[in-house]
């Protein structure tokens, strides 16, 4: 229901080559940093969103989506789902096309309000997970 193929397919292909993710930090054991990993090699630049603000995988990280002084096409969400609504109004805030909540991110309230604002959306998906189906 939150996360129809064609909507999946987009934002990978499609939306844009600039994703935040929010919660990237250095802990290696964390998905976020796999994930990020996954999405450098499909060629997107990955900047961390992380109170931190540390660089990580080659990139510098900002504390907040508001602080990064570029565009970013995508918001990749690693934070729980009581943060997640707070964090999708913010991409909306910023500018961003779309929103990914992460395996286990679930709000459907911010759900909504995202696609109110006319951004793409998935949630309760993982982007390492989906990027090898695309070619099926």
């Amino acid at each position: 229901m939150y996360a129809d193929a064609e909507t999946i397919r987009r934002i990978l292909r499609d939306t844009g080559e600039t994703w935040a993710v929010v919660g990237l930090s250095n802990n290696r054991s964390r998905a976020a940093y796999g994930v990020a990993e996954v999405l450098q090699r499909f060629g997107k630049r990955v900047v961390p969103v992380h109170p931190k603000a540390e660089q990580v995988h080659g990139e510098d990280g900002y504390s907040s989506l508001a602080d990064i002084p570029f565009p970013v096409d995508v918001v990749d969400v690693f934070v729980n789902s009581e943060l997640a609504g707070g964090v999708a109004d913010d991409a909306v805030a910023a500018g961003a096309k779309a929103v990914w909540f992460q395996l286990g991110v679930v709000d459907a309230e911010a759900y909504d309000r995202t696609r109110a604002a006319g951004l793409d959306m998935v949630m309760d998906r993982c982007p390492a997970i989906e990027i090898p189906a695309l070619s099926r």
